[in-house]
């Protein structure tokens, strides 16, 4: 494939040893980009992950500025310079290795931010897996509803409540209606009893488009910067009062969390997929298609859920695998996402978020919410402690992971995204 050049050789090495190891997410084929802090009052720096290290890149003479977004904003042809310069510096035997080793620091010992400032955020439904088996609970003969194989379904989030990993959250109050209420009956208000996690991924906007200028599927891709790990929290009970007749609000604006780290579109062009659907759907309306985007418009990408309940953090046990999935099973894909999100004229900006929405797989241990791992609550499931769950209790700990591997390549990783939910806060009076 074009887009495969030699910074993605499986044979390169580093001279930081950690990145040479065959388990790190971070090997040299990698390259991610973050936001990092040496000590709570110091400035953010730019920074690229290789092994358990971050590199500073100002300190290595290779960004004139601490702002992300500019660095986002500069285009592919920009971030591929870059990246070829760092794999360069980072290789085994570089000249640049004495005065590069000063621009490092242990990932263990600084403070990662959100990659970049989120202006809009916008929460696709890309699994047809998910929509399935949630519409199944709610309309048993016809799960999906007549749109969802033609139009990428999504609604705009709030960005103001997207933390980074390691990120700490009281549960939400809002309004609830049980399902079995007498009609007309009032609803409820109190912390949310249904709380859910999403296993989603992040897709962040690079250069962006002007307002007026709908972005053609077959460069679509020339607008994302890249992909990272993402959880939309979801407050099931509130959101099954609220969504009708205009979709979620209170329900999902309370807390996301994305991973530090941007995984590049460069990094991740060994694991492009020829994107497919299945015999008898509908093709997509032609500005929704393309042959690139039929060739390798999908990619493979491993997910998986981790669960630690406080239990097992107490005891040191670092938590069940409770789902797994992969990226590539979505009914649509980063490139008609974008396509689709601007065919109006919508401007998108340098920094901007899209969900992927929940990534589920076709079997039922791959769901990608505990709405679906428990049948809407109906089936709980029993973790290695012995504790049980339908929804998430305080004190719970999701752990997002996500791999790519493919022979003859370097295997790549996201890191975490880590979230735990804290007890409900006191209403004020």
């Amino acid at each position: 494939m074009s887009d495969l050049d030699d910074t993605l050789d499986p044979a390169l090495r580093s001279w930081v040893e950690s990145a040479n190891e065959p388990l790190t997410d971070f090997p040299l084929q990698n390259l991610p980009f973050g936001r990092f802090r040496i000590a709570p009052d110091a400035g953010w720096r730019l920074g690229v992950a290789i092994g358990d290290q971050v590199l500073d890149l100002q300190t290595c003479g290779l960004v004139d500025t601490a702002d992300m977004n500019q660095l986002m904003a500069r285009g592919p042809a920009a971030r591929r310079a870059l990246r070829s310069a760092l794999s360069q510096g980072l290789r085994a035997g570089s000249p640049l290795q004495s005065s590069w080793k000063e621009a490092l620091h242990p990932q263990a010992a600084v403070e990662m931010g959100v990659p970049c400032e989120i202006g809009d955020y916008t929460d696709f439904y890309t699994s047809i897996h998910h929509a399935t088996t949630v519409g199944r609970q709610f309309r048993p003969d016809n799960p999906l509803l007549p749109n969802y194989k033609w139009v990428p379904i999504g609604y705009h989030g709030r960005s103001s409540t997207i933390g980074v990993s390691g990120q700490s959250f009281p549960r939400p109050w809002g309004q609830t209606r049980a399902a079995t209420a007498p009609e007309g009956s009032p609803p409820s208000f109190g912390p949310c009893r249904r709380l859910d996690y999403e296993l989603e991924l992040g897709v962040f906007i690079g250069s962006g488009n002007a307002p007026g200028s709908p972005v053609p599927i077959a460069s679509a891709e020339d607008q994302v910067f890249g992909l990272t790990l993402f959880n939309d929290w979801s407050a099931r009970d509130i959101q099954g009062w609220e969504y009708q007749p205009l979709g979620p609000f209170l329900s999902k604006n309370f807390a996301s969390t994305v991973s530090p780290w941007i995984v590049t579109m460069e990094a991740l062009a060994p694991f492009r997929r020829p994107f497919h659907r299945a015999e008898g759907d509908p093709a997509p309306l032609p500005y929704l298609d393309s042959p690139a985007n039929r060739e390798r418009g999908a990619f493979d990408i491993q997910l998986e859920v981790w669960l630690q309940t406080a239990r097992m953090r107490e005891a040191g046990h670092a938590g069940d695998r409770i789902s797994s999935s992969n990226y590539a099973d979505a009914y649509w894909t980063v490139a008609q996402l974008v396509a689709h999100h601007t065919v109006n004229g919508c401007a998108l900006r340098p920094g901007d978020l899209f969900g992927t929405g929940t990534l589920s797989g076709p079997a039922p241990d791959q769901g990608g919410s505990l709405l679906e791992l428990s049948a809407g609550g109906k089936q709980p499931f029993t973790l290695s402690t012995g504790e049980q769950r339908s929804f998430l209790e305080d004190g719970d700990t999701v752990i997002l992971k996500a791999s790519c591997e493919r022979a003859g390549t370097r295997r790549i990783g996201f890191g975490e995204c880590r979230g735990t939910v804290l007890p409900a806060a006191a209403y004020p009076a």
